[in-house]
């Protein structure tokens, strides 16, 4: 099995520390209102990671963490804007998220760990930094220095210069180098904290991860990931910290990184009008289609939406679902995934080459003649699309769609136009289905009665 590692700029052999306990961690939201475009594709791709880690290790053998922020300063904002209390915006905002990933076909992590749950954790390891001179309180902060660690930005590959030019620098005259980044800062009555050695305060965004991942998975794990855009600083600075922290220890082997998701060629901004969140996406195409249209881009690469895009995946759906609508009454047999696509699949994660494969296991399917070869053809389909987190619905209900409350009034006309045929009034029946069909229903007529679906 191979991953790219932003580590060594390379693509290598993934060796895990353990076999029989791979560790992956990933870098979940901030709750603070909904999730995005940009929430979305991260989870999946690590979600088609983890589901081949178990394929190839097995499920009990594989532990896999992917956090919520809860304390931030954008849910202060938001508490700010809005006047909820920050309980009501982080619970209303992670139920969504969680939806939302269930809406997607996302597996739940083995742990989805909320940044304040873990408080303990950020102090203890905000004391072993100062204990280990790489930290330092000032104004009632306490500060990483940044001077303190020779090989800062190794992971990033920046000199000191490029990291300050390219971050959001705090300025502030209590730092010795403007780099230094904030562990555990002071906060105000009205804001969220906890008490500490150094006063009332909240933790600093990058001090959460360190702490909980080293709590979860201990001080040296297989697999840290997440969008190319915490590369730095977040993911630096998470280096620097746990590092620092644990000598002798390395933190993460593997670093894998998504690349950026762009809407219409841009990139993702309120500001150009182009922002999108999952749920408004949803109200133009099914959720299945748009985990499919992620994958059709290799994760390393920089992925673009469009909503031209988001239908044609839908209609790659209906063609992989119409095949499967055919042998929906045959049962499956033995057999496993496509070899070709847990190949891939290990290969870097290439999607984009181990959904060429599913088009071909479907065109097999719509071949297949005997039974025994729609039975093999139908189970190697499915067993191969779970590695992808695909074509897990029933294909009847995917051709029903969303249509709510209209499916019984449809059942009633299908009804309607049964008895006008039994009473040889054609004419009834041949409008009834051309009614429906205008309303981009398609009535299938067979022995055993008649179904429909929706296009």
């Amino acid at each position: 099995m191979y991953l790219f590692n932003t580590l060594k700029r390379c693509k290598e052999e993934f060796v895990p520390i353990d076999e029989n306990n791979v560790r992956m961690y990933v870098c979940g939201p901030t709750v603070y209102d909904r999730a995005h475009l940009g929430n979305a594709k991260t989870p999946v791709v690590f979600d088609v990671l983890y589901r081949v880690l178990c394929n190839k290790y097995g499920k009990n053998h594989v532990t896999y963490v992917s956090n919520i922020t809860d304390v931030d300063d954008k849910i202060l904002n938001k508490h700010k804007e809005t006047g909820k209390s920050i309980r009501e915006i982080t619970e209303q905002t992670y139920q969504w998220y969680v939806d939302d990933m269930a809406k997607l076909n996302v597996l739940a992590p083995n742990y989805r760990p909320r940044a304040t749950e873990y408080i303990n954790e950020m102090i203890e390891l905000v004391e072993l930094l100062l204990k280990e001179r790489h930290a330092y309180e000032a104004q009632g902060h306490v500060l990483f220095d940044v001077d303190s660690m020779p090989n800062y930005g190794f992971l990033s590959g920046r000199s000191m210069k490029e990291m300050i030019a390219g971050a959001r620098i705090e300025v502030a005259d209590y730092k010795k180098n403007p780099a230094d980044f904030v562990l555990w800062k002071p906060s105000d009555a009205d804001q969220p904290g906890w008490n500490s050695p150094w006063g009332y305060g909240r933790p600093g965004w990058h001090l959460e991860c360190s702490a909980m991942s080293s709590k979860l998975l201990g001080n040296s794990f297989d697999i840290h990931g997440g969008g190319s855009d915490l590369i730095f600083p977040h993911h630096e600075n998470e280096c620097a910290q746990s590092l620092c922290a644990h000598p002798g220890e390395k933190f993460a082997n593997y670093w894998v990184h998504g690349g950026m998701l762009m809407v219409d060629g841009v990139k993702m901004s309120k500001s150009l009008g182009n922002f999108y969140t999952i749920d408004q996406v949803l109200e133009k195409a099914p959720a299945e289609a748009l985990r499919l249209l992620f994958l059709t881009t290799h994760y390393h690469q920089p992925f673009n939406f469009t909503f031209e895009g988001l239908e044609a995946a839908k209609q790659t759906l209906d063609k992989f679902y119409n095949a499967l609508l055919r042998v929906k009454d045959m049962a499956c047999d033995s057999s496993s995934a496509d070899e070709r696509i847990v190949n891939a699949l290990e290969d870097d994660i290439n999607t984009p080459l181990a959904l060429s494969y599913i088009h071909e296991l479907v065109n097999t399917l719509n071949k297949a003649e005997s039974d025994v070869d729609k039975a093999k053809a139908k189970t190697t389909l499915l067993k191969s699309a779970e590695l992808l987190g695909i074509l897990w619905q029933n294909p009847e209900e995917w051709f029903k769609g969303s249509v709510g409350d209209e499916a019984q009034e449809i059942e009633k006309l299908i009804a309607q136009r049964a008895e006008a045929k039994k009473n040889k009034d054609y004419a009834l029946a041949d409008k009834i289905r051309n009614d429906l069909k205008e309303k981009g229903i398609i009535l299938e007529d067979s022995p055993q009665g008649t179904t429909w679906k929706k296009i």
